[in-house]
């Protein structure tokens, strides 16, 4: 495998890796949906195509104290974080090569431009407060 499922063992593994210097592409999903069963392989072929970023597939009903506030509105819904910046939260089409594009666009924006698109709506900055993993994990 190349992503790392959240589970209540490794949270303190998964906590040390967040905070690493990379790009965090993040799959919130539920056990019971069907959609997220097939995305599965197509985030472990995300994963497989990116392999200098974290990849990390949260189920939110096993987790919901620590995503349970999160607004997941329908699935696979993608998490991206550079560091404490949230790039990217919502809905993705189930088709790793729509996602893989917007991970590449994410990865290739500087960070004053993120930071910038970041504050630039109030959805985003939104986003910055309740959706940080880095910060879910400390408080979890």
């Amino acid at each position: 495998m190349h992503s790392t499922t959240l589970h209540a063992d490794n949270r303190a593994e998964v906590a040390a890796a967040l905070a690493q210097d990379r790009l965090v592409v993040a799959c919130l999903c539920a056990a019971w949906c069907g959609t997220c069963s097939s995305y599965r392989a197509a985030f472990e072929e995300l994963a497989a195509r990116h392999p200098d970023k974290y990849f990390l597939w949260v189920d939110i009903e096993d987790h919901a104290d620590l995503v349970g506030d999160l607004d997941v509105e329908n699935f696979p819904t993608l998490l991206i974080q550079r560091h404490e910046t949230v790039a990217f939260f919502g809905t993705m089409l189930p088709d790793p090569n729509v996602a893989s594009r917007l991970i590449d666009t994410i990865a290739a924006t500087g960070e004053a431009e993120l930071d910038r698109q970041a504050g630039s709506t109030a959805e985003r900055r939104q986003w910055q407060q309740q959706c940080n993993l880095r910060q879910l994990m400390g408080t979890a």
